[in-house]
């Protein structure tokens, strides 16, 4: 075998196993995010810290400095923004995810077959 074939044959053996990972992380990815979505809810549920600032009272004990009025309005802002992030970061999985399975499907399938009819002619 001279070097040039056997640079080839690894060629399409390393592009065929970056093809096959493309499509197992991506496949990963997506089963995570339908697990999170459909069966585990309370995995990516919004967390809600307390409104701010807070100053330490004459006794050492902390002190709000807002109303219980603006204390409500913070914590239904800061949910609305995890809820809009959390559909963002979900749709930045799925297209990243859906995206890996598209490139990774042809890049194995082309360079497998392709390594398999040269395998096969070889052999003849």
């Amino acid at each position: 075998m001279e070097k040039r074939e056997i640079i080839r044959v690894v060629y399409l053996y390393i592009a065929t196993l970056i093809g096959l990972v493309l499509v197992v992380i991506g496949s990963v990815r997506m089963i995570d995010l339908g697990l999170k979505v459909f069966v585990f809810k309370n995995a990516d549920r919004p967390v809600v810290y307390p409104a701010y600032p807070i100053r330490p009272g004459p006794d050492g004990k902390e002190i709000a400095t807002t109303t219980p009025e603006e204390d409500e309005k913070y914590k239904q802002e800061q949910l609305t923004f995890e809820k809009d992030n959390l559909a963002r970061e979900r749709q930045r999985t799925a297209t990243q995810s859906i995206s890996m399975i598209f490139v990774g499907i042809p890049l194995f399938l082309y360079h497998w077959k392709t390594a398999q009819r040269d395998r096969k002619e070889k052999q003849k």
